[in-house]
């Protein structure tokens, strides 16, 4: 390996909590960026040349950027990008906005790509807005008024009032998800196991992915020799999940969450966050004891 390339393997590795708080508002979910970042990251892989990059966190966050929009536009979910002439005759304040960068990921979506992309760049992450500018491939000024009107819209959403409730899972999938995280309660990962499909796909994110019944069976063993977690049943973001606690820290706010996909009464997919407790910041969560 050469020093440019365990360099870029380092900044990638860095630059990931990062990426997924960008992708994550910029698509929605938390999950979903989870996928966008990671395909982000192979394409980095792809196209870097072996040379050093001029700037690295830069070039890192346009390919995540396009990764994201690229996901929006199979998606359909992208809204009409801003008319730039007309952005680019507005003024802003360059300090950040608290109140943007609390905002939950799902208002983001109800923001222009431009705008959307601006508020997050500079009140989530903290960079400048010749960054926002770059990332973008905008005017300066055309920047500037993105942020000032995704944050005016932000605030604007904030007023209203907030509809809390996460979709009802479908009864069979509640059932299904109970008896897998009843496995994980009560130690019988062999119950668990038999829930897999044989196509079975996981991401332990950031860590490592597995395809395969008897492959993402052998993963089980690390939750199986330890006693630091709680388990629950839940939804994020309206899905399936497992939420877990760590019961060194707090049993009333999950640690993290494992994504769980349903199909004919089989797992067919994991994306357990126990390497990426980032993820949890700013997801809807709800456990499924408070239906």
């Amino acid at each position: 390996m050469t020093g440019h390339q365990h360099e870029l393997e380092k900044r990638l590795s860095e630059m990931r909590p990062k990426l997924h708080r960008y992708c994550a508002r910029m698509v929605g979910s938390t999950i979903d960026a989870e996928d966008v970042v990671q395909d982000a990251c192979l394409k980095a892989v792809a196209a870097w040349g072996g040379e050093e990059v001029a700037n690295p966190d830069g070039w890192l966050f346009r390919i995540a950027h396009n990764t994201a929009l690229d996901f929006l536009r199979r998606r359909r979910r992208a809204p009409a990008i801003e008319n730039l002439e007309t952005l680019e005759m507005i003024a802003t304040p360059p300090a950040p906005d608290p109140q943007a960068a609390a905002a939950s990921i799902r208002t983001f979506m109800r923001l222009p790509p431009l705008q959307r992309s601006a508020v997050v760049m500079k009140d989530v992450l903290g960079h400048s807005l010749e960054e926002i500018a770059e990332v973008n491939g905008v005017s300066a000024p055309a920047a500037k008024s993105a942020l000032q009107r995704g944050r005016a819209s932000l605030r604007a959403f904030t007023d209203e009032p907030q509809d809390i409730d996460l979709p009802i899972l479908p009864d069979e999938t509640r059932k299904r998800l109970t008896a897998y995280v009843d496995g994980f309660r009560n130690g019988d990962f062999d119950a668990v196991r038999a829930m897999l499909a044989e196509d079975v796909r996981l991401d332990l994110v950031s860590k490592l992915t597995r395809g395969g019944k008897s492959e993402v069976g052998e993963y089980y063993g690390r939750y199986a020799a330890c006693e630091q977690w709680a388990f629950e049943a839940g939804a994020v973001e309206g899905r399936p999940a497992m939420l877990v606690y760590d019961r060194e820290v707090s049993l009333d706010q999950p640690a993290y969450f494992v994504a769980l996909s349903f199909s004919d009464g089989q797992v067919v997919s994991i994306h357990d966050f126990l390497f990426a407790h980032y993820a949890i910041e700013g997801v809807r969560m709800q456990r499924l004891q408070d239906r």
